[in-house]
């Protein structure tokens, strides 16, 4: 019941936002083919005020043309689209001087009171498409009129649209079974509507807000409800309507909800099933891996470990030299002093004290090693109160700040004296910390300084380690925690000392951070919490 009542819980949500999201999907995609219909209906009476400009152009184009010319304009008009039905040319005053079609008693008729040849002629736009009207021809028709200036003249060629022809093409574009487009003007009355169903002036049901983005509405009819979505066209003040019954845009919806009905209860079956058989399994499998995890993790330690060992060599030869040579010369002069050919009579209490000087130089030797010993051991993890000065003095202290003396490199500390213990594991936050060091000391190239920096704010101690080095960019520092990479030469840097570092500190619950510029050196800080559960 633990894994099942979540689960049915999750699956009843689920088929609830399957529901929202598909009906939503649904009314999308009307708004869709709504889009797509109304990019096409702009790009149609783009291209039909085109053809109207054009004619401005044409060899047959008269501002007094005969009606041969007028004629010629007709059929270069028709050859594009045979939604034309005729032309006319009319000046400035509105008299329509030029005319071909199936109206021969428009020649000559004044259009100055129609309301399209007066808001165009009356504003800059040099085109006009109107709304469906009846006009003198006492016929339903839209017209669509340019407006061109020639010799100081304004001169307008206005053209029929056939609305038969206009929705025979609306209807050629829809592709979609039960999806019905129709057009209205901003004041709800339709422009172009399937004939069987409205007139021209009948009004529209559904009045989008002409400020409204695009979207889709249901609407409640007395014969099955209808999900209807709006556009507005662009070279018109006409809105799109695109619409399509419920029974068909959900049809999928309800089909797929009663399969997934069924198919949720399968699995809830098999799902039990399922994890009654393999809940031990994955628990033992989970086990298994986070060992190996923690195994690796060790691994790697261990390996930066050594690589850091090796990085110390030259430091760590040096040292232990000197202790040699003491013990190699102190025995030297022990030997001669003992010698019977020198014939000197020496005594106990003269030769203890070179003794002594031998027993110094080995003890040195011998702390040394125990420090490389000690170093290079595993030790288990073990979180517990840490004082983080302490273990900075550990690294720098010892042999390390030796090692950077002899390249001719300046540790300096600015420690805060009441930094409190963090938890932490003392071996591998030391092994932070002297990875951060060896990587500051291998940035600088001849003189140079480190600076070391602990601080302290409400939540967090932050150690900062600072070089004088030459710096890194900015494509470098998205590189540089990433396994196995490393700026070295070859055989002088495994690629491990920042992704096991980033590894360890975030294992603490903290973080690390680097900052750097070309020629202007690094700082990384690392931050750890003042509080946090111990592992055992």
């Amino acid at each position: 019941m633990a894994f099942l009542v979540p689960l049915a819980c999750l699956s009843v949500y689920f088929h609830y936002q399957f529901h929202v999201t598909l009906t939503e999907t649904g009314k999308l995609n009307l708004v869709a083919i709504a889009e797509s219909q109304r990019n096409t209906v702009d790009l149609f009476l783009q291209e039909r005020m085109s053809n109207l400009f054009a004619l401005f152009n044409s060899n047959a184009f008269s501002t007094r043309p005969t009606q041969q010319q007028m004629e010629s304009l007709l059929r270069q008009l028709r050859q594009a689209s045979d939604a034309f039905i005729d032309v006319g040319l009319l000046t400035d005053s509105g008299l329509q001087t030029g005319y071909a079609g199936p109206f021969p008693y428009l020649q000559n008729k004044n259009y100055r009171d129609q309301s399209w040849f007066v808001e165009l002629m009356s504003s800059q736009k040099v085109n006009y498409i109107s709304d469906i009207y009846l006009g003198f021809r006492n016929k339903p028709h839209f017209t669509i009129a340019v407006k061109q200036v020639i010799e100081h003249h304004p001169y307008i060629i206005r053209s029929t649209i056939d609305p038969d022809k206009f929705y025979l093409f609306l209807k050629t574009i829809n592709h979609v079974k039960g999806v019905e487009s129709s057009l209205i003007n901003s004041e709800g009355r339709y422009q172009l509507t399937p004939p069987r169903s409205k007139s021209s002036q009948d009004t529209s049901e559904y009045i989008p807000d002409p400020d409204a983005p695009p979207g889709a509405h249901m609407i409640h009819t007395s014969e099955d409800p209808t999900l209807i979505a709006h556009v507005w066209l662009t070279e018109v003040h006409w809105a799109l309507l695109v619409s399509e019954p419920l029974s068909i845009a959900y049809a999928q919806l309800y089909r797929v909800r009663r399969i997934m009905v069924i198919s949720s209860a399968l699995i809830l079956l098999a799902v039990a099933v399922a994890i009654w058989l393999a809940t031990h399994t994955l628990i033992a499998r989970a086990r298994e891996n986070a060992e190996k995890r923690e195994e690796l993790t060790n691994q790697l330690l261990h390996a930066s470990k050594l690589a850091s060992l090796g990085e110390m060599a030259t430091g760590v030869a040096h040292e232990i030299n000197n202790p040699l040579a003491i013990i190699v010369a102190t025995a030297g002069l022990i030997k001669d002093m003992l010698n019977p050919e020198f014939n000197s009579n020496w005594t106990a209490d003269q030769i203890l004290p070179e003794i002594k000087t031998i027993e110094d130089a080995a003890f040195r030797a011998k702390k040394i090693t125990q420090q490389l010993l000690n170093y290079g051991y595993k030790t288990p993890t073990q979180m517990v109160p840490t004082n983080i000065n302490t273990i900075l003095e550990e690294v720098l202290g010892g042999l390390k700040e030796r090692s950077l003396g002899l390249s001719d490199i300046i540790v300096k500390r600015e420690f805060d004296t009441a930094l409190p213990t963090v938890p932490a594991d003392p071996d591998q936050i030391r092994q932070v910390f002297l990875n951060l060091i060896n990587n500051a000391g291998d940035a600088i190239h001849g003189p140079g300084q480190i600076t070391v920096t602990t601080r302290q704010d409400e939540f967090s101690v932050r150690i900062s380690v600072t070089d004088t080095g030459k710096g890194m960019s900015s494509e470098l520092i998205k590189k540089i925690f990433d396994p196995f990479f490393t700026t070295k030469d070859v055989g002088k840097g495994t690629g491990l000392g920042l992704s096991v570092s980033v590894s360890i500190v975030e294992s603490m619950g903290g973080t690390i951070e680097v900052q750097s510029l070309p020629g202007a050196g690094s700082a990384f800080t690392v931050t750890l919490p003042k509080k946090r559960a111990l592992r055992g």
